[in-house]
């Protein structure tokens, strides 16, 4: 039980640190071009925060982006059970010499694209 409260007090304190952080960063980068620029008034602090906010909330959200990961992973477990072993091969070969593995190979005519 200690160590899960030490854990959320580490988090707890992150997202503190973070958000003065990212809300001070904000609010001097605003301050310092887009008054000179446009004639907009300056901000405070809490407006910054309240900038970030709203950013999340229009363009980024507040959810873990842990998901296109499990996707991908998925789809290449996928695409890997329906490979050949021969293909098998041909992909770990190259993914080690960092080249494209799906990439038709020299013998292979490519097909045209469309």
């Amino acid at each position: 039980m200690p160590h899960r409260m030490l854990k959320g007090f580490k988090i707890i304190l992150f997202v503190l640190v973070a958000a003065i952080v990212l809300g001070f960063v904000t609010m001097e980068l605003w301050n310092s071009l887009l008054p000179q620029i446009f004639g907009w008034n300056r901000i405070t602090f809490w407006q910054s925060l309240g900038l970030i906010i709203l950013s999340r909330i229009l363009f980024g959200g507040f959810h873990r982006h842990s998901g296109h990961r499990d996707q991908w992973k998925r789809r290449m477990k996928g695409r890997w059970e329906q490979m050949t072993p021969e293909e098998r091969e041909k992909f770990r070969n190259g993914m080690r010499c960092n080249r494209n593995p799906f990439a038709p190979s020299e013998e292979e005519p490519a097909e045209p694209r469309i």
